[in-house]
């Protein structure tokens, strides 16, 4: 197993507020985190804020702020989501940053000593939103930006380029050699035939705007936003520096992205690396957008989703276990608070917070809350145990392949298994049989079993709830993230003897008010 993990999520610009999309990556990543964590890797999770370009100028000069003055005011709001979401990342980013700015110029240095960057002059299609030059072939019929829909505008400037088109071949032998490099497996027959279809030589620089980091030696040249930002993901690790972090946790496993920037991250990224003699990272994955009931989010419509309204009304656990549950990950998915309500309602708290309290209840009732000694398993026991071990390999391999669907999915199937288990042995029936009280402790032993694996796998998607069911089951278990899978995920780790309370709540059913 390899012993380290570098999960990213891209840098999230700060002319506008957190939204639904950004919280999706961050508690996907952090999902991720956790999950290795448990495994036993060294974790290193990096996000953070792209605070460069012509959209900060832009929209700082509406407000009468330097653009310096909007991104400190604006980055409050996207370092809060950590709190607020239960995120653990290691690391956070600015590119304002002294550190960044060394690390950027390092990178562009490398590529102008070896020739792959040299100055031009750029004509083209230029979109403000994106900060992205299209070509005429790229715009189709529309004239607009393929990309995000809206205007382009025509540009010309002299530019410094990257020599793209001579990565066209490594690139192409990369994602052969690495082919789990892409994912999910549409989004990598994309870049392909994107790749294949020819590389122009990429603008790297700009001159028509100052808020940015300056190409070195090239007064007026200002980096381009987006090679400044993807080297945040090796200035978090101290690049230009040879630090520890950098030389045990590059290249990334996984560059989390929405599906709009996967080729900003799937190609150019990793053509700069080669450039500059660094390895490109090991994964990328672009997930869906979500839409809103059906209706794309937009603030003419009102409907964008605020994830700190949604932490206030339904709790962060709740929030994040919709998002990672609802849809295949790597697809489109639509949000909905009455579905995330019927999500809650139906899985946390009716299966899994229904599984745990009525075996504690009756645990209280029956053994005054001591967990008795399990006896001899009888088919149906072996058959909950077994399927148990099951799950536990199913999450992991779903984990592996970033299908948090599956995993879920998985995990709910071990507690429904559980409370079919419940009813199925009938522990109350066997409670009026003196005779058969070694029975009623061992039914009531592997239904709490039950509920302690599941406490377990759910801790990287709700890990607040997770934990106060660890601590319920667990007494001095400790944090949950210092338990790993492969250990505490057998069957038989529940203490005999262990005073356990009569009731966790943790996954009350969120009143609809109908």
């Amino acid at each position: 197993m390899k012993e380290t993990f570098y999960v990213t999520t891209p840098i999230y610009y700060v002319n506008d507020v957190p939204h639904i999309g950004h919280a999706y990556t961050t508690i996907a990543c952090d999902a991720l985190a956790r999950w290795h964590r448990m495994k036993g890797r060294r974790v290193f999770f990096l996000t953070g804020t792209d605070e460069h370009g012509e959209k900060v100028q832009k929209t700082a000069a509406s407000k009468g702020l330097s653009p310096r003055e909007l991104a400190d005011q604006v980055v409050a709001n996207f370092q809060g989501l950590t709190p607020a979401l239960t995120i653990s990342n290691t690391g956070f980013i600015r590119t304002t940053e002294p550190r960044h700015y060394a690390s950027v110029q390092n990178l562009f240095r490398k590529s102008l000593a070896n020739g792959d960057i040299y100055l031009g002059e750029y004509e083209g299609w230029y979109c403000v939103p994106d900060e992205a030059y299209w070509t005429d072939l790229q715009l189709g019929d529309g004239g607009n930006c393929p990309a995000c829909g809206r205007p382009v505008e025509k540009r010309k400037e002299p530019s410094y380029f990257f020599r793209l088109s001579k990565y066209q071949q490594p690139l192409l032998e990369y994602y052969r050699k690495n082919p789990g490099f892409l994912r999910p497996e549409s989004r990598r027959n994309e870049v392909i035939a994107f790749v294949e279809g020819g590389l122009n030589d990429l603008s790297v620089s700009r001159t028509s705007l100052s808020w940015g980091i300056p190409v070195p030696d090239a007064p007026g040249h200002v980096i381009y936003v987006w090679y400044d930002a993807l080297t945040n993901y090796i200035t978090g690790l101290g690049y230009p520096s040879p630090t520890e972090e950098f030389k045990t946790f590059w290249p990334a496993d996984v560059h989390m992205v929405g599906k709009d920037i996967l080729r900003f991250h799937a190609v150019y990224w990793p053509a700069f690396l080669m450039s500059a003699g660094i390895a490109p990272p090991l994964g990328v994955f672009a997930h869906g957008w979500w839409t809103v009931e059906g209706r794309k989010m937009s603030k003419s419509l009102g409907n964008v989703v605020d994830p700190y309204e949604m932490v206030r009304k339904y709790g962060a656990d709740a929030f994040r276990y919709f998002l990672l549950r609802e849809v295949s990950f790597g697809l489109d998915g639509d949000f909905s608070e009455k579905e995330l309500i019927k999500r809650a309602n139906s899985e946390l708290a009716d299966k899994l917070g229904n599984l745990l309290n009525r075996s504690l209840g009756m645990l209280g009732k029956y053994f005054d809350g001591v967990v008795p000694a399990p006896g001899t398993l009888d088919p149906a026991d072996a058959a909950l145990s077994a399927c148990a071990a099951g799950t536990v390999s199913a999450a992991d391999a779903a984990m592996e392949d970033v299908a948090f669907h599956k995993a879920l999915a998985a995990i709910i199937e071990l507690v429904t298994k559980g409370n079919e288990y419940v009813q199925s042995m009938q522990p109350w029936a066997l409670a009026k049989d003196p005779s058969l009280r070694a029975r009623l402790g061992t039914v009531l032993y592997h239904a709490l079993e039950a509920s302690r694996v599941a406490a377990l796998l759910m801790a990287p998607f709700t890990p607040t709830a997770a934990q106060k069911l660890w601590e319920a089951l667990v007494p001095g278990g400790g944090p949950l993230e210092e338990a790993r899978i492969d250990r505490a995920g057998a069957w038989g780790g529940l203490a005999a003897g262990a005073a356990l309370p009569k009731a966790c709540i943790v996954f009350p059913k969120i009143e609809t008010g109908a």
